[in-house]
């Protein structure tokens, strides 16, 4: 979170800007964009979760002043239209990857895409340290050195301010997990496409009653979740449940339609794809931890499920 907003306030980015984002994010993304002062923008998402690139032109006025795009599950954004946009017009490009540390596009990482890219160090996270964290990456020297100072006070000296800023700086305690922890990060990432590639195989023959996002080769997603369209999703939910199975909705109620959101002027039916969305989607476990025999214990309740249907 502290990652995304002192990426916006090195842009000087607060009060009458706008930032284009999506609806169907966690609440720190556009939490992010307030904090700053900022307007959030929202722009519909397609078939993979991600923002349309399509429709961003259509939000862009003279008050917008970067696109925040969310890599959803650890599955990277189109990353090369949204840049020739963000080009066209002149505008700063943040990556929300909060989810996607190690995701590519073209063999181009997360993070290198944009003038920022913020991610996040949450225990549930593929790089992880034990409590709360983030990252930003950027390959401007100016950006570099004014976050630094950003992140601690604004000093420039133990005994010197050049400006009064934030206390948003990693603990060494927990930059020493994250250091140890990158060490093992590619081997995590592994183990969780390893599972969702088992989750693919043993749901494959669900369809329509599973809908799985659109893959493309040149991807590199690194399920941070794995989630997927599902019908009946709230009756499945329940019954997974039942079966000592724990599973998840990101996110069941779009920011757009959040008494948070109300100022922004948005309503049921703005949003369609990302609304019909949140009606289906659900989330199995996919963590590096499940055993092969887990998964199929969780698969196989979801098999049993729409066959009792």
């Amino acid at each position: 979170t502290d990652a995304l907003f002192l990426s916006l306030k090195v842009l000087q980015i607060g009060n009458g800007h706008q930032i284009i984002t999506v609806p169907n994010t966690f609440v720190a993304t556009v939490g992010a964009i307030a904090a700053a002062g900022a307007t959030p923008v929202f722009v519909d998402v397609g078939d993979d979760y991600n923002i349309d690139p399509v429709l961003i032109e259509k939000a862009i006025t003279k008050n917008t002043k970067a696109i925040m795009p969310v890599h959803l599950t650890g599955n990277i954004s189109d990353m090369d239209k949204i840049n020739a946009i963000a080009q066209k017009h002149s505008l700063a490009v943040i990556e929300d990857a909060c989810q996607a540390v190690g995701s590519s596009l073209k063999g181009r990482n997360a993070g290198q895409w944009g003038n920022f890219g913020c991610f996040s160090l949450h225990p549930l996270k593929n790089l992880n340290v034990c409590g709360d964290g983030g990252i930003i990456t950027t390959d401007n020297k100016e950006h570099y050195h004014q976050l630094l100072q950003l992140r601690n006070h604004g000093l420039c000296s133990r005994d010197e301010v050049a400006f009064y800023a934030y206390n948003s700086r990693l603990d060494a305690l927990q930059a020493a997990i994250g250091l140890v922890r990158m060490e093992k990060m590619t081997d995590v990432i592994d183990k969780r496409k390893k599972n969702a590639h088992l989750y693919d195989h043993q749901l494959k023959n669900l369809a329509p009653n599973i809908v799985f996002p659109p893959t493309n080769s040149d991807k590199k997603a690194v399920y941070s979740i794995y989630m997927v369209k599902a019908k009946q999703r709230d009756n499945l939910h329940n019954y997974l449940e039942s079966k000592g199975i724990e599973v998840k909705i990101h996110y069941p109620i779009p920011l757009h339609l959040q008494k948070a959101s109300k100022d922004l002027g948005y309503k049921l039916g703005d949003f369609p794809l990302c609304e019909q969305q949140s009606k289906s989607i659900i989330s199995f476990p996919c963590h590096h931890h499940l055993q092969e025999v887990e998964i199929k214990y969780i698969t196989n309740h979801i098999i049993d499920f729409y066959q009792k249907q």
